[in-house]
């Protein structure tokens, strides 16, 4: 007896995973092979299931609205009493990722061919507002005619969906751009630079970041990997500056499209200087290829629709003249053959096949050995670390890490860690740094982490920060009554304590929607210089000066304080504006603070708004 699900027919288990069961599916009524990927319904209360079961319903949305040869098919969703399903093409093939694992090489044509056609399905996805961002060679399949197909759009973003904010890190880490550590709402450009990373993987036979997630973190932020053709001499030097363009680190200075990316590709190889790829590269083993979600506390409020940023644009695929294309041909793919984890993550993509479970050869009797006991010396316990190591080695681990201002104290004891750190990979970065440190110096973490869209903000202050505070050179930043919650038409009250130096005061306020309210001066409360060790109080009504109450849209907000010697800008700022606009004079003019010798502190607070 067929066992069914809705109308459809269950032939037999493709694979299973840890969320659910894919099958190998038949529509009896128009006689048609599919895959149906299966997840249990979780129960109310658990939040982590239900998220996945977001997802879920997520890749039917996204998928289901693409209809193209480069991306694999939705065709239906649906759920039971006990499961939810969602009905697929079923790919007759593998995946890059197991193409690339088993050490097999492309020729040049052929890579420009398989990024053409990867390019042209996310053209195609761009232009419906869908935006992949797990773009990586385990969701990329190859059918046995070498067609290529875009799978998994799980963690899909829909423009036109709330279901994904800012302050969320989703992705693959070697495959992330920087604003996806960042945890920033991300657009289209963010498929391009992961598509960018995949091209130097084809053309290298190498990664262009490797590491754990701290390491690859860093470097996806600060540094460049080298050119592919330094890596080989047969790859053509005319790949260096599109693969380099794709990988931008800023989302403006890459592609504009995914068109205009295949189109510099095509261009490129038709003016290569070299033909063919070297057939041999380093073992790639497991390579972590997992992807990653990793939440803040809660969504970053959606910004108002009059100042909700503009999605970015794309123009329509044009199709490529045949003369601009490779000539090389589409060469078979044999099925994948894997066993374990690694035949569920191809079932996961609706990949058929055999599972291959073990070898039947067993190898010859090895003759037993008698060990010989050797006495074993005694290892001296390390000497203890100074005062002065101590601070240098916690400094240098944790004080630098990208969207954190963090702050430090250590009696010899067990050290004290404080402050904020970007929700998401941020947080994740300061998770696994403490981590890497020696036992005696792992501290005790109160740090707070900070949902939504200002990494940019903090990054801009923390050259300014002490991470070791000195005696009396620190600003002191705290809500009234030490609140950190306010509710809709509260009152938004605070102090900053001055440290022990007079100075000028600058307060901002930046929201979720990427506007910056500044708090003071402003043209009812001029700029005066703040007397040493003195408590500036701003929003209290009756000490004067300009007041503000809490009203949507509500979420996690960011107050940063900063004092200088001199005034920090030369004429007052407007009332409010665009953090993009604001952050690049404050990092002009806090450079220019510091290079005079100014005495300079910073501090920054997060406070959550409420209805």
């Amino acid at each position: 007896m067929v066992e069914t699900l809705g109308k459809y027919e269950l032939l037999h288990v493709l694979g299973k995973g840890a969320m659910g069961t894919v099958y190998e599916g038949f529509d009896p009524i128009i006689h048609r092979r599919l895959a149906i990927k299966t997840v249990k319904l979780p129960d109310a209360d658990d939040a982590e299931a239900q998220e996945e079961l977001a997802r879920f319903k997520r890749e039917a949305q996204a998928a289901g609205r693409l209809s193209h040869p480069n991306i694999v098919g939705v065709f239906d969703y649906g759920e039971t009493p006990e499961i939810a399903y969602i009905v697929m093409e079923f790919v007759d093939g593998t995946t890059l990722k197991h193409v690339l694992d088993k050490k097999e090489r492309f020729e040049t044509g052929e890579v420009v061919r398989i990024m053409d056609g990867l390019l042209a399905g996310l053209q195609f996805s761009h232009d419906r507002g869908v935006i992949h961002r797990d773009i990586k060679p385990a969701n990329i399949m190859l059918t046995k005619a070498g067609e290529v197909k875009i799978a998994d759009f799980g963690i899909a973003r829909i423009e036109s969906s709330s279901m994904t904010q800012a302050g969320t890190m989703l992705g693959t880490p070697s495959y992330m751009s920087p604003e996806q550590f960042m945890g920033q709402t991300v657009d289209a450009r963010t498929d391009i630079y992961s598509s960018g990373v995949m091209l130097y993987q084809l053309l290298t036979g190498e990664k262009p970041f490797e590491g754990g997630l701290t390491a690859i973190m860093h470097k996806v932020l600060n540094t460049e990997p080298p050119p592919p053709s330094a890596l080989s001499v047969t790859v053509p030097h005319a790949f260096d500056a599109v693969v380099m363009k794709a990988m931008a680190k800023r989302p403006q200075d890459r592609f504009g499209s995914a068109s205009e990316f295949a189109q510099a590709l095509k261009a490129s190889y038709a003016n290569r200087d070299s033909v063919g790829l070297s057939m041999t590269a380093a073992d790639f083993g497991d390579d972590g290829e997992a992807t990653m979600v990793v939440s803040g506390g809660r969504p970053a409020p959606a910004a108002p629709a009059t100042a909700k940023p503009a999605a970015a644009t794309v123009p329509p695929t044009k199709e490529p003249p045949p003369s601009a294309m490779p000539t090389a041909s589409k060469k078979p793919l044999p099925v994948a053959m894997l066993g374990g984890a690694g035949a569920a993550l191809l079932a996961i993509l609706g990949v058929g096949g055999y599972f291959l479970l073990g070898s039947s050869s067993s190898p010859p009797p090895v003759k037993p050995v008698t060990p010989v006991t050797q006495p074993i010396a005694a290892t001296p316990a390390p000497a203890p670390m100074s005062a002065a190591d101590r601070a240098r080695m916690l400094t240098d681990t944790l004080a630098s890490l990208p969207c954190t201002l963090l702050g430090a104290t250590d009696h010899g004891g067990q050290p004290s860690l404080f402050g904020i750190a970007g929700a998401g990979a941020p947080q994740a970065g300061l998770a696994s740094a403490m981590g890497s440190l020696p036992a005696s110096l792992m501290p005790v973490s109160t740090v707070q982490p900070l949902d939504g869209p200002y990494c940019d903000a903090l990054n801009a202050i923390r050259p300014y920060h002490d991470f070791f505070a000195k005696p009396g050179m620190e600003l002191g930043l705290s809500m009234v009554g030490g609140a950190t919650t306010l509710h809709n038409n509260d009152l938004i009250t605070l102090q900053n304590a001055m440290p022990n130096f007079a100075g000028y005061l600058q307060t901002d306020y930046f929201t979720a929607d990427g506007t910056v309210f500044h708090l003071y001066p402003t043209p009812t409360d001029p700029l005066k210089l703040q007397p040493a060790g003195t408590v500036r109080v701003l929003g209290d009504p009756s000490k004067g000066g300009a007041s503000w109450q809490v009203s949507a849209p509500f979420g996690t907000d960011l107050i940063i304080s900063i004092v200088t010697s001199a005034p920090l800008f030369s004429k007052i700022r407007p009332q409010d504006e665009n953090a993009s606009d604001y952050l690049p004079a404050l990092r002009t003019a806090l450079q220019n603070a510091a290079s005079t010798g100014q005495n300079l502190s910073v501090a920054a607070i997060q406070l959550v708004t409420e209805k």
